[in-house]
Formats: C-alpha cells, sequence, structure tokens
C-alpha cells in the first residue's frame, strides 16, 4: 500500500503542476482575444480620457502577470472576479449554468457508459458476427459524424418531422425534474451517440487483446464458455483500460459540451462561454475555461487512480 500512496502522490503533484501551466496558458489565450473590452462598453464614441479612466477601473491597465496573478490567487479562493459586461461576481453568474451543464453530462452518463461497456462485450463475445459488423459499423458512422450535424438531424426528425421532443433545451431553474428530463433529451442523445461509440469499440478493443493472452487459452481449454470466460477472466484484467476510455469520455462530456449546448440553446457553462467570447467578458471566458480544466484533469486523475488499484501490475515500471 506505500507504493500505490506514493504513486498516487505524484500522480496528484503532476496534476496540480498541469493545471497551474493550463490556468497560464488559458489566461494568455484569453488576453489575446480581439477587441477592447474598455471600447465594447464604452462604444465607438468613447473619448480616449474616459477609456482610460474605464481601464483603470477595469484594471486592464496593469501588466499581464499582475492580473494573472490576482486573478489566480482570486481562483484559489473561488473568486473569480467581476463580470466585465453587467458587473456581477463570476462565481454568481456560473452557479446555475455549472448546475445545468453537470445535470446533461450526469444524463448522459447513466444512459452512455453502461450502454456502451454492454454493447463493448457483446461486440467481442460475438466477433465477426453479423451483431458484431452492424455496431462497428453503426459506431463507426456515429463517431465519424459532428456533433452539431447530429443534433441538426435530431432535431429535423423529433422536433420538426413528429414533434416529440423541443429544438431548444430551455431548463428554467424553476422546472421540474421530469420537465429536465424531457427538455434536455435531444442534447443528451446527442453526446450518448458520440460517446457510447467509441466506449464501445475500445471496450471491444480491450476485451479481445485479453482473449488473445495464455491464461485465456487455458480457461478454454478446461471447457469454460466463451460468456464465462469472458465475464470471469477477461473483463477483470480489462477494466483499467475500459476506466481511461470511461474517464475521457467523461471528461469530454463536461469539457466537450460546447457544440451541443450551442447547438439546442442549452443554457450550460458552454453557451455561456459562447456568449461572453462575443461580449469579450474575459472574467468569465477564463472562468469557464479553468473550469473545464480542474473538471478534465480531475477525471483523468481518478482513473488512472483506480486503474492503478485495480491492476497492481502498474505499480512497477517495466
Amino acid at each position: 500500500m506505500g507504493m500505490l500512496y506514493q504513486v498516487i502522490l505524484r500522480r496528484v503533484f503532476i496534476g496540480v503542476i498541469t493545471l497551474f501551466c493550463v490556468s497560464a496558458i488559458i489566461f494568455a489565450a484569453v488576453q489575446m482575444l480581439p477587441g477592447d473590452m474598455a471600447q465594447q462598453i464604452l462604444g465607438q464614441s468613447a473619448t480616449p480620457e474616459t477609456l482610460s479612466a474605464l481601464r483603470h477601473e477595469l484594471g486592464l491597465d496593469q501588466s499581464p502577470l499582475t492580473r494573472y496573478l490576482h486573478w489566480l490567487y482570486g481562483s484559489l479562493h473561488g473568486d473569480f472576479g467581476t463580470s466585465l459586461s453587467n458587473g456581477r461576481p463570476v462565481a454568481e453568474i456560473i452557479g446555475q449554468r455549472m448546475v445545468n451543464t453537470l445535470f446533461l453530462a450526469s444524463y448522459t452518463a447513466l444512459i452512455a457508459v453502461p450502454l456502451a461497456v454492454t454493447l463493448g462485450l457483446f461486440a467481442a463475445l460475438y466477433k465477426d458476427s453479423l451483431y458484431d459488423r452492424v455496431v462497428n459499423v453503426i459506431s463507426l458512422a456515429a463517431v465519424s459524424l459532428p456533433e452539431f450535424f447530429i443534433g441538426y438531424i435530431l432535431i429535423l426528425i423529433f422536433s420538426v418531422t413528429y414533434s416529440v421532443f423541443p429544438p431548444i433545451a430551455d431548463v428554467p431553474a424553476s422546472a421540474s425534474f421530469v420537465d429536465r428530463l424531457h427538455s434536455a433529451f435531444l442534447p443528451v442523445l446527442t453526446l450518448t451517440m458520440v460517446i457510447t461509440a467509441h466506449m464501445m469499440r475500445m471496450t471491444r478493443v480491450a476485451v479481445l487483446d485479453l482473449l488473445m493472452l495464455p491464461y485465456i487459452e487455458m480457461a478454454k481449454l478446461k471447457g469454460l464458455s466463451r460468456f464465462k470466460v469472458v465475464i470471469r477472466h477477461a473483463l477483470p484484467n480489462a477494466w483499467a483500460p475500459i476506466v481511461n476510455v470511461v474517464a475521457v469520455n467523461l471528461a469530454y462530456l463536461i469539457t466537450g459540451v460546447v457544440v451541443v449546448e450551442v447547438v439546442f440553446v442549452y443554457p450550460g457553462l458552454g453557451q455561456l462561454m459562447v456568449d461572453s467570447v462575443v461580449k469579450r467578458d474575459f472574467m468569465v471566458v477564463q472562468a469557464c475555461c479553468c473550469i473545464f480544466a480542474v473538471v478534465y484533469i480531475s477525471i483523468n486523475l481518478l482513473a488512472d487512480i483506480i486503474s492503478i488499484a485495480t491492476n497492481p501490475r502498474l505499480l512497477h515500471r517495466k
């Protein structure tokens, strides 16, 4: 256990360093966005004196390093600053949007993860069968199509043609749980089709690789059925790659929902970030990117720890 704790602490340290590096890249990238926030607020008729006064009030006249250190210190304490467009605290603005994005991601994960693992297991169990070929063709098509294209096709079918689900996933704070499930179904279905295909294919590959190992051949020679061989012997050793694939796709659900949220006008962090870029609200953009980075790094770190804990061989260098 001591070696396991050392590996976990090392991974956590690497994750923290990575997060600091990413925060610096985010700040630098946001600062390079075209446009002047002071000019955006005051308009084209603003005088140089009023522009200079507003830049001083917003802290835009300070050096980039000073602004970065102030922003980083505040972010570590949960204070992402004040919105440059409406003067509200950024944490207050992103609060409900974060809840909506987490709801969308959780809704999708509850459907996609069990479905993908089950389909991948059966595809490995019945390799080269008609089922395997059909599932592989459908999954390859789903992976190849961009999210916005799948979203518009679903809107055309379920909203325009049959009017089953709303084309705009408007989820007000006062909506009931059932209304939330109904309104968010189309963006959830879009995300499910994309990540299920990828997770299913990787699960199939991970199980098939293990089926070629000698101990699996020994289990077959003992007379065990193919189903028992996969479930009892192959699957436990396949959890490490499967967990990594699931973690990457779960991180994508949080960080990669921008396109889907924009297509369905879903009130989440992705839609907020796009709106803030248009308004040149750098503080909100930085906060959204920082949250995405924290979630992505944390989920991948957790996946590494689970993989190491379930496969002790990873504790030792080859």
